[in-house]
């Protein structure tokens, strides 16, 4: 499966790389707010796509700290 794999990868980073991923998801997230808000946003599914993987990332980020 894809979360999977995904989770897999996000386990294998360090706390820095994990962070920088999260600033990257969350301008993506940004980004496709707006584009869903002029409506030029094809995949809405993206948006709750793209949410997931913040919370995926912030799980494992709280993971790696304790």
């Amino acid at each position: 499966m894809k979360s999977t794999k995904y989770l897999e990868s996000l386990q294998a980073k360090s706390v820095a790389e994990l962070n920088d991923e999260l600033v990257a998801a969350k301008k993506e997230l940004f980004n496709l707010r707006f584009q869903n808000a002029v409506n030029q946003l094809d995949n809405t599914a993206r948006i709750k796509e793209v949410r997931k993987n913040i919370a995926r990332i912030q799980t494992v980020m709280t993971q790696k700290v304790r």
